[in-house]
């Protein structure tokens, strides 16, 4: 092991290239190139193998990420993609969009003088290669179980539970609204980060195990949550998180002033070649416009760079906090430099100016105070310090809140928490309605897909013990 593994010492790390400035610029195609198993068994090789494996520790699936870099650097790759898989339904898909600076990468006992070993570009190989050479099979169960299970929600978190619920032979039926599966990995993330044929691709695989989609179908309207609790032993509710938080201040209500998911959407429907009214000349193109986004997270970071490709003047960021306060990914960050964007940092939006349409943004300076009570540092407006922004478009990218669910669900004794959430047994993930479980956003808040995976799996088993007493308790009735 020690002369495969460790070298560390001997080897840099190397992530794998980027295309050019130039051509990534003028399409969504991924940024990053693919490791040939050459680059991939060298990275893997640097892994120190090390007792408590941080990166481990820090990935919300707990991924055996040491043991598989190991099989990667011994060219056994089938087996690197089997132990990869077994903890994650979506390697492919978290290799591609996981934050790993703040995950398994930036935790890597490595990383202080010699650099983390490039885990997320390992992953997203393996899986690569793996689909390449007919590796990832369906999830076909053993035997079939009588019972049946509904989920409502096509995205990850659904997904996962959906996956892990078919491979033990429940009847698994997925509702989602929208006509494609997928959630935001479909319609949020632009495909110079996650290329949509990955997700299509695995929409299929999923369908192939046996797994039936109910899509264009709303819970509330469509069909009831009552009418899906009649219909199957157990209901996961596992929709995320889509209502935009909002900026008010003088101008708020000025034509050109966007919501970042109708931008992205927008923009990832005329990708997969849908008919979008208006896109070409509307609101939510950025051809030929300034663009002013304001937000700091990893939804503000798809926004400016889409802008970028879809051929906007100019491009700006505003933010309250530093660089370094940033929430949004500091790889994400510094590529959207090399295409051109400006980030404006410490400041923040007062005003919106215009005649019907936006103009420009009035914002201040701000510096950092004390800490608040999340340990982060306040910010407080510098005196004095008003400027401009000139701006045709304004996309705001300030997070996500959930809906009313009880409301459109129909569904008054859907309890929820104070932040509107849904409130859990967090033991058990299920609701304050008997036989209905909620994962992912829904329950947690805007958060990484990794994390919806995580809890999907987690409410799969849940849902998997209730059926099973549930069907004792019957048969002992009997």
């Amino acid at each position: 092991m020690t002369e495969r593994m460790l070298q560390f010492v001997h080897l840099p790390q190397q992530t794998p290239e980027k295309r050019p400035v130039s051509l990534r610029r003028e399409d969504f195609d991924e940024i990053y190139r693919r490791f040939d198993q050459d680059a991939a068994a060298r990275q893997s090789s640097r892994c120190s193998q090390c007792g408590v494996p941080f990166c481990s520790v820090h990935c919300p699936l707990s991924n055996n990420i040491p043991d598989w870099l190991k099989l990667t650097a011994e060219g056994r790759l089938e087996e690197a993609y089997e132990v990869s898989s077994a903890t994650n339904n979506f390697p492919e898909i978290c290799g591609r969009i996981c934050p790993q600076d703040r995950l398994c990468e930036g935790n890597c006992v490595i990383e202080k003088g010699f650099e983390s070993v490039t885990i997320g570009a390992v992953e997203r190989y393996l899986t690569d290669t793996a689909f390449d050479r007919g590796w990832v099979r369906p999830g076909r169960p053993l035997h079939e179980r009588p019972q049946s299970v509904g989920i409502i929600g096509a995205g990850p978190g659904g997904l996962a539970a959906a996956d892990q619920l078919r491979r033990k032979g429940y009847q698994v039926h997925v509702y989602d609204r929208y006509d494609r599966v997928g959630g935001l990995m479909i319609y949020g993330i632009p495909g110079f980060k996650l290329e949509k044929p990955i997700v299509l691709r695995r929409w299929a695989q999923l369908a192939e195990a046996g797994i039936v989609f109910h899509l264009d179908t709303e819970i509330g309207r469509e069909v009831t949550l009552g009418q899906l609790r009649a219909r199957h032993d157990a209901v996961l509710i596992a929709t995320g998180v889509y209502k935009p938080r909002d900026i008010g201040g003088p101008g708020a209500g000025l034509a050109g002033i966007v919501p970042a998911l109708d931008y992205l959407t927008a923009s990832n429907r005329a990708g997969l070649g849908d008919d979008v009214p208006g896109f070409e000349s509307g609101a939510l193109n950025a051809a030929g416009k300034r663009v002013v986004v304001i937000g700091g997270g990893d939804t503000a970071m798809d926004c400016v760079s889409t802008a970028v490709r879809q051929g906007a003047a100019s491009v700006q960021c505003l933010y309250r906090r530093d660089r370094a306060n940033m929430p949004g990914s500091l790889r994400e960050v510094k590529n959207a430099e090399e295409e051109g964007v400006e980030f404006v940092w410490l400041s923040a939006p007062e005003a919106f100016l215009g005649d019907g349409t936006v103009s420009g943004v009035r914002a201040v300076r701000m510096h950092l105070g004390l800490p608040d009570a999340s340990g982060r540092q306040s910010v407080e407006p510098v005196e004095g310090s008003h400027f401009t922004l000139r701006a045709d478009l304004v996309i705001k990218a300030l997070g996500f809140d959930p809906e009313d669910l009880p409301l459109a669900f129909g569904e008054k004794g859907l309890e929820v928490s104070r932040w509107g959430t849904l409130s859990i047994d967090h033991r058990s993930f299920m609701t304050s309605l008997p036989g209905v479980f909620a994962a992912g956003d829904i329950v947690r808040g805007a958060s990484l897909v990794v994390w919806a995976i995580r809890d999907g799996r987690d409410a799969a088993e849940q849902m998997h013990a209730y059926i099973q007493q549930s069907s004792t308790v019957a048969v002992a009735a009997e």
